[in-house]
């Protein structure tokens, strides 16, 4: 009799013993379908570059949460090559978008490698979706023309950031929306990564992410709100497109009520920003993914998100193209695209020799 006592006891121990470790696991985090509202605000080029000038906006938003200044970016540092990674989730030899690709040739969703619009939509058939670019090209190329997305394009980053205000302000509480603010790249393209007007873009665009975030407040979306910021890629002292390590990092951050204070493990990339997002939407990820969600970057509690935050009015310069003559920015355009052609060519050359050509 004893010992079949003895034998139930440790039955239970043993059973207790496993359960344990699946309640640990499963409380570990709240995070999967907590939010209602993601919000993914892109600002090409700025890299590492919050962290290298003054950005308030940036530090009230995200510096109680989470955030990696020096995130990885695809190894070809292009904008279509990352901003397709970054809301396709696979990396930029299966998408293959090039920057001439997305201006060409428009998709839907029969097309491979869907981007998180498509999941969206599949999830909430009723949800409203929402794309506001400077950068025309995501809209045109990348986003696919048959989910009812709403999309705005704008040639300023200020215009854009208008109207995203009007959009929230009249009433709209999208479950996705997506964000491409381009200036900070244009300094880059006319000054320099490193330059002065460089910084200065940096600086304004802080502002404009202030103002997004809080007419995302005042709209009362940020309760259930996912705020993101990323970047495609960093500047070398002549732009972007090759491989050294400034232009291979780029900023996510990350502010929500489950997410933690915490800087993101090491092998957190730009693409991650997909896999965050449709997992706080609620929606599986899909199996090509290869991007992720960073370990650590949920909790298991809720707290307070930032309210709205303080924009210090200053007086900027038109380094970045917001305010100058037309003929400049098709010029610099121009420019870019010449660029950006003969890097592309670049990409399907061996390493050693890429690499060489870039010192």
């Amino acid at each position: 009799m004893m010992k079949k006592i003895g034998s139930i006891l440790l039955a239970m121990l043993l059973i207790a013993l496993c359960t344990v470790p699946a309640l640990a696991a499963e409380d570990k985090d709240n995070s999967f379908g907590a939010y209602d509202h993601v919000f993914i605000i892109g600002v090409d080029g700025a890299g590492a570059a919050f962290s290298q000038v003054e950005s308030p906006c940036f530090d009230a938003i995200f510096g109680d949460f989470a955030y990696r200044h020096d995130a990885h970016t695809e190894v070809v540092t292009i904008s279509a090559q990352n901003w397709g990674s970054i809301l396709t989730g696979v990396d930029y030899t299966t998408h293959g978008f090039t920057n001439d690709s997305l201006k060409k040739n428009e998709r839907d969703s029969s097309a491979p490698n869907h981007s998180i619009f498509y999941y969206a939509r599949q999830a909430m058939p009723q949800a409203e979706l929402a794309s506001f670019v400077n950068w025309e090209a995501i809209n045109h190329g990348l986003i696919e023309t048959d989910l009812g997305v709403t999309k705005v394009r704008r040639d300023t980053d200020p215009k854009v950031v208008d109207e995203i205000e009007a959009y929230l302000n009249a009433g709209n509480a999208p479950a996705l929306m997506f964000v491409q603010l381009d200036s900070v790249d244009h300094a880059a393209h006319t000054h320099g990564g490193f330059s002065d007007e460089y910084f200065t873009a940096v600086r304004r665009a802080d502002m404009l992410v202030g103002r997004i975030y809080n007419a995302v407040v005042q709209s009362g979306l940020m309760e259930n709100g996912l705020f993101i910021l990323v970047a495609d890629h960093g500047e070398s002292k002549h732009g972007h497109g090759g491989f050294t390590v400034e232009e291979g990092a780029a900023i996510l951050a990350v502010t929500g009520k489950t997410v933690n204070a915490t800087a993101m493990d090491d092998d957190t990339h730009n693409r991650d920003a997909s896999a965050i997002a449709l997992y706080a939407l609620g929606i599986a990820q899909p199996e090509q993914f290869v991007s992720r969600v960073p370990a650590d970057l949920f909790g298991t509690g809720t707290r307070a998100v930032p309210g709205a935050v303080t924009i210090h009015n200053r007086t900027f310069s038109t380094a970045d193209l917001d305010d100058a003559p037309p003929i400049l920015r098709t010029i610099t355009n121009a420019l870019k695209k010449a660029y950006h052609a003969v890097m592309n060519t670049l990409v399907d050359l061996p390493g050693n020799i890429r690499l060489k050509l870039n010192k």
